[in-house]
């Protein structure tokens, strides 16, 4: 196994009913306001309806969870502090630069997390390998250009079409260099299949002689963060393969929603 992995969050959870209670919340959080019902979550997780009906029922009292719709769950008011705290502490950095960090030793390349605050991609943390020859640090806070990025193309992947139709409205997709893309038809092709491959790739679309590559960071299926590298194209190409299994490992170090 990665040494990167041998840590605590690597092993499997000590307490069952705990561990299936934090897979409940994620699935109602995934759900969207409409909720979701206990059947489908019994479907999803694979767990008995019995077992499910009795950690939901648990979850609403406490007010964690609350009923909506008659058959469908969504979450309680117990559940802003949480959020509030996930946001203030995720705001430090901390924890993110951790990725990013793990992300620039593991491959020498700069490395950094990005993810959306409100209705922008940005910059949250990153870190700089220690290869002579490496990319330039990006800036925390650094916005714009989501078209170009591996990261900011990796997020927008994940997002409706109207929510698409939005950003590019209020960005649009200029050429930074001669591989950038710049038609909605082409970004469009170019998100389905990084949807479906779970990997975004920058090939000098950003800057001129510099590769990146950016994976999920959380949860597959509501892709809010992404943990990416930057490198001279040549050696990013030479190296692809063993960059995207060692950011794929440290993206899987559960510290970010336990996903």
């Amino acid at each position: 196994m990665n040494k990167l992995l041998d840590n605590d969050a690597a092993e499997k959870p000590r307490v069952q009913t705990a561990a299936r209670t934090i897979k409940v919340l994620t699935e109602v959080a995934l759900a969207g306001p409409n909720g979701i019902s206990a059947k489908a979550i019994s479907a999803n997780l694979d767990l008995p309806r019995q077992v499910v009906y009795h950690l939901l029922h648990t979850l609403v009292s406490v007010g964690v969870l609350r009923r909506a719709n008659g058959s469908t769950y969504v979450l309680g008011l117990a559940v802003a502090p949480i959020a509030e705290g996930f946001r203030l502490q995720l705001g430090a950095g901390d924890m993110l630069a951790r990725y990013a960090t793990m992300a620039a030793n593991a491959t020498g390349e700069t490395a950094y997390v990005v993810g959306w605050v409100g209705n922008e991609i940005v910059v949250l943390a990153s870190a700089r390998g220690g290869s002579a020859i490496a990319a330039t640090e990006i800036p925390q806070g650094t916005t714009g250009d989501a078209h170009a990025r591996a990261s900011g193309k990796l997020l927008l992947s994940h997002i409706p079409p109207e929510a698409l139709d939005d950003y590019i409205a209020r960005h649009p997709l200029v050429a930074r260099t001669p591989n950038t893309i710049t038609t909605r038809k082409e970004l469009v092709s170019t998100l389905d299949r990084i949807r479906e491959e779970s990997v975004g790739y920058d090939r000098e679309e950003y800057s001129t002689g510099l590769a990146c590559m950016a994976v999920p960071l959380g949860s597959r299926r509501m892709v809010r963060l992404a943990l990416g590298i930057s490198a001279p194209a040549e050696r990013f190409n030479a190296n692809l393969d063993n960059y995207r299994e060692m950011l794929l490992n440290i993206a899987s170090i559960q510290d970010v929603d336990g996903s």
